[in-house]
């Protein structure tokens, strides 16, 4: 049996390794268009931000560690199109420009996105970036690191937007922020959240430009100024950071289901609409424990999971993913914030009659050195009181008990659950009511 994997990064290389180790006798083929394997994108903020020097502490996995595992592995090759009912892939060798038809028995689609350029005059000037592979991560890091370059503009004020300010603010830049929406992160974090985040930046002496469109970046041969609004801001280099598109174009001619922005639809088994052809990772969506429809979450989290199970599934265990709950964070400055399940206006929009609560309490004893606020909101059913979301920002310990709420909803607790779990304390780390005890109790 030959499977061939499009992509080879989390979810491409995490079902590989998984059908290697199931089947041992099954030849697994991996076409990947850049010239690494298992590539950790998320580290590469943070890599800009001069955190570490070393590139390599962000690859997982080399071809040759793949291989001796019995994987092989095409790097500068990518693919140009499927033909699902001759059951072959064509596939064009980027070093030498030679095409291959490839057959296959079994095929995963695992080709990742790529970042989205809004439409904006003279985004091609030099020492304007996206963000999204090494290459861009190596580009960013030197221009980062040039004294020359002060200020610095971002487009866009999602995960990675917010992540590369505090990587230019690290690196000792002055940083504006353009935001076409009303507030950052809107998509991700409830308001309460979000005015902390946005509060904390404007402390720091970030200027924020909300419900702001950049239409112009200005120069000769680079970038000078940016235009928003008919006004001009000075910047040394910007970084469009305006989400993420998957890279499925090469499947139009099949008859592979979409959803509109190109995401691959698929079941639980992660197989799409063509039988014994999967896909999981950035270019698909995924399932979500808690929504009546399947979600574009491209999280690495649910890439490596999602991957795993459609390795077994490429060794015919059929089985089944269990759904993700979109648990994600982000440090900022000096804040960290998280989040799983529902927002409210989500659960709302699938139907769910829900209640909140927000409230503020302290993330250890006050007599314990380093004492700050924590804020938890609770998202639940009208009812039956059962946990639907959360999120949590603070200065320290607010992220790890986002996962404490991801168990909660995954075994389906009520608030009442959560306001009498039995959470472990000690100053150092907590009051002998937990904020999320507080949290449940105070959900009525």
């Amino acid at each position: 049996m030959r499977v061939v994997i499009i992509g080879g990064n989390a979810a491409g290389m995490s079902a590989a390794a998984k059908l290697r180790r199931m089947n041992p006798e099954a030849e697994v083929v991996v076409y990947e268009s850049k010239d690494y394997i298992s590539f950790g994108a998320c580290g590469l903020p943070y890599f800009i931000g001069d955190f570490f020097e070393n590139e390599n502490r962000m690859i997982v996995r080399t071809k040759e560690q793949a291989e001796k595992a019995g994987i092989q592995v095409h790097l500068q090759h990518e693919v140009k199109n499927v033909d699902e009912t001759k059951k072959t892939v064509q596939v064009l060798n980027l070093k030498d420009q030679s095409i291959q038809i490839v057959t296959y028995d079994k095929l995963m689609i695992a080709s990742g996105a790529s970042a989205i350029v809004p439409s904006i005059k003279n985004a091609s000037l030099a020492n304007v970036f996206t963000l999204r592979n090494l290459e861009d991560g190596r580009s960013i890091r030197e221009k980062m690191l040039d004294p020359n370059v002060k200020n610095v503009a971002i487009i866009g004020a999602g995960f990675i937007g917010l992540e590369l300010v505090d990587a230019a603010v690290h690196q000792g830049k002055q940083v504006r922020v353009f935001q076409m929406e009303d507030r950052i992160l809107k998509e991700v974090f409830e308001k309460e959240v979000t005015d902390i985040l946005e509060q904390e930046l404007v402390e720091k002496g970030i200027t924020l430009h909300l419900g702001t469109q950049v239409t112009e970046l200005i120069g000769d041969d680079k970038v000078t100024h940016v235009k928003a609004e008919e006004v001009s801001y000075d910047a040394d280099m910007v970084i469009i950071t305006a989400g993420i598109r998957p890279n499925t174009s090469f499947l139009e001619d099949t008859s592979i289901k979409r959803v509109k922005n190109g995401a691959v639809v698929v079941d639980a088994l992660g197989m799409t609409s063509v039988n014994e052809i999967y896909a999981a990772g950035d270019c698909a969506v995924v399932k979500h424990h808690l929504k009546s429809d399947s979600s574009y979450i491209p999280l690495a989290t649910t890439a490596n999971k999602l991957g795993r199970i459609v390795g077994e599934n490429l060794a015919d265990a059929k089985k089944e993913f269990p759904g993700t709950l979109g648990a994600s964070c982000l440090k900022l400055l000096s804040l960290e914030a998280g989040r799983v399940g529902l927002s409210e206006e989500e659960a709302k929009a699938d139907g769910y009659d829900v209640k909140s609560v927000f409230i503020t309490d302290k993330n250890h004893t006050d007599y314990y050195p380093g004492q700050e606020p924590i804020h938890v909101k609770l998202v639940y059913e009208n009812g039956t009181k059962k946990l639907l979301g959360g999120q949590i920002i603070g200065k320290s310990d607010a992220v790890m008990r986002v996962n404490v709420l991801s168990a909660a909803i995954t075994m389906g607790m009520t608030t009442e659950q959560l306001g009498m779990l039995d959470l472990c304390y000690a100053p150092p780390f907590a009051r002998t009511w937990d904020v999320l005890n507080i949290a449940g109790n105070a959900a009525k």
